[in-house]
């Protein structure tokens, strides 16, 4: 089969398009010189004469994300409701009418509390950070050509994480509710842009080189976060303890409200470069042709993943392999084109917090394990997975 040259890709409440006719590859970079087993542009402006997607597909394509809908509506459901404090579903849909005017009745003063109070603004928060992990994901292993381009394999998480630590360390208050958030998009920003310059070499970003990388930035990142504990004082320290580890325990209302408009800045815009991004799969030299301004669509696209990663992790903390494994699993299911990966990734990836949240409340009961931890126990077994794959289709590493 041809390759493609990428993609293959004690808590809060206790207290109160177009798939290519290819197998993705698991390739190592953006060939800027051939367009040999890329997958198909979506929707191209251009006619380049690409097969159009199988009605079979475009099925396909609907029953998936009307499953991936569903799935999220009773995960959403089920992590409202599920606790330390059990709220039966038919209470929980019940007030949510009565909230919105649509009949139904409001529960007891305690049930209303931990309802409104605690569980739907942690539900809404997983729903944000999940979409913005998943989407950066996608849209990261589209720029790069690789399918091990992730938040958080490759560092930006950890560099946005120092931007919103060193914003509590040095007590900086210049932007009020938002300091965090611009701390860690600055500092997610300027991550990207490393990763990218030094992982480029001669218009190809290679899988050792983008590892390296990640591990460089990784290890650089954790000795900053180190450096500033050092200077911390102990309530400093348990907010710090936080961003490394990654949670969702903090949510509130106006956290959410300080999130939501980065989330839906990017989310809203990602999908409007799904059908470039299928054109650069095809390669550097034939998207150009084809009308694609590659460098700028980079630039632009740079900075969305910016600004998802910096909205997941000024709020929830560092958050790993989200944006590895959800692309992974639906590039899988449905094919490699753009238009249904990306909005597709940013549901599944809002699916699959979402559900983690749930497990990390409800597992260890009634402890609470940290989801970042989750999601690296499970996004870690997926990784060395990939990588073995990568390695046997390649025969080797670029």
């Amino acid at each position: 089969m041809t390759a493609a040259p990428h993609g293959t890709p004690a808590t809060a409440e206790t207290d109160a398009g177009a798939p290519a006719p290819t197998e993705p590859d698991t390739g190592a970079g953006t060939d800027t010189g051939t367009n040999a087993g890329a997958p198909a542009p979506a929707d191209a402006d251009v006619d380049t004469g690409a097969p159009t997607a199988p009605p079979r597909r475009r099925g396909g394509t609907y029953v998936l994300t009307a499953a991936l809908t569903a799935a999220l509506l009773l995960g959403c459901l089920l992590s409202a409701g599920m606790g330390a404090y059990d709220i039966p579903l038919g209470d929980v849909l019940s007030s949510v009418r009565h909230r919105t005017g649509l009949g139904g009745h409001a529960l007891d003063r305690v049930g209303e509390s931990v309802l409104w109070n605690v569980r739907l603004p942690r539900v809404v928060l997983a729903l944000l950070v999940g979409a913005s992990l998943g989407c950066a994901g996608a849209l990261m292993q589209g720029v790069f050509g690789n399918p091990l381009a992730e938040p958080g394999v490759i560092g930006i998480s950890s560099g946005a994480a120092v931007g919103a630590v060193a914003s509590i360390a040095l007590g900086l208050t210049f932007f009020g509710n938002w300091t965090g958030t611009v701390c860690a998009f600055a500092a997610g920003l300027v991550t990207v842009l490393l990763v990218y310059a030094l992982s480029r070499s001669g218009g190809r970003t290679e899988v050792v080189t983008l590892i390296l990388t990640g591990i460089a930035v990784n290890a650089f990142a954790g000795a900053l976060i180190g450096l500033f504990i050092f200077f911390a004082d102990n309530a400093q320290i348990t907010q710090i303890t936080f961003w490394q580890l990654g949670s969702l325990a903090q949510a509130t209302w106006p956290k959410v409200l300080a999130v939501l408009p980065c989330a839906l800045l990017g989310l809203l815009v990602a999908p409007f470069y799904a059908r470039k991004l299928d054109l650069l799969a095809l390669g550097e030299r034939p998207a150009r042709h084809l009308g694609v301004d590659v460098e700028r669509l980079r630039v632009v696209l740079v900075l969305v993943v910016a600004l998802l990663t910096a909205a997941a992790v000024a709020v929830a903390g560092v958050i790993t392999f989200v944006g590895l494994l959800v692309p992974h699993l639906l590039r899988m299911a449905n094919g490699p084109g753009h238009r249904f990966l990306v909005p597709g990734s940013a549901l599944g990836g809002a699916l699959v917090l979402v559900a983690g949240d749930l497990a990390a409340r409800t597992v260890a009961d009634p402890a609470e394990l940290p989801l970042g931890v989750l999601t690296a126990l499970i996004g870690s077994p997926f990784f060395f997975w990939l990588l073995r794959r990568t390695r046997r289709k390649q025969g080797g590493w670029a």
